[in-house]
């Protein structure tokens, strides 16, 4: 069973930036597809970006341009670099892991979530 934990959250300004990485346990996550994701209070969660297993990437509008996702499958890792912080990226970011991108949000695993808050 693979287990996730994500740090690097914070609180930061409006145009700076944040760094989240996800470290996940066990040998497998060379063939984990993995993601991250987030919930505003009041709001549901959704989808930030994906990337498969063997790297390629997939973004939400609404980040597209300002994070990027990436993963060092010798560090069991993978991370979200977010820049050009607005306050409505203002949530509780999660990582989570699958086989494929499809099944993250069914049947992923899900980290405990790290808390970003970007101020005005």
């Amino acid at each position: 069973q693979v287990q996730l934990v994500e740090s690097g959250g914070g609180l930061v300004q409006a145009g700076g930036s944040l760094g989240l990485s996800c470290v996940a346990s066990g040998e497998i996550f060379n063939f984990m597809a993995m993601g991250w994701y987030r919930q505003a209070p009041g709001k549901q969660r959704e989808v930030v970006a994906t990337i498969t297993r063997g790297g390629s990437t997939n973004y939400a509008d609404s980040v597209k341009g300002r994070f990027t996702i990436s993963r060092d499958n010798a560090k069991n890792t993978v991370y979200l670099q977010m820049n050009s912080l607005k306050p409505e990226d203002t949530a509780v970011y999660y990582c989570a892991a699958a086989p494929v991108v499809t099944l993250l949000e069914r049947t992923g695993v899900w980290g405990q979530g790290t808390q970003v808050t970007v101020s005005s």
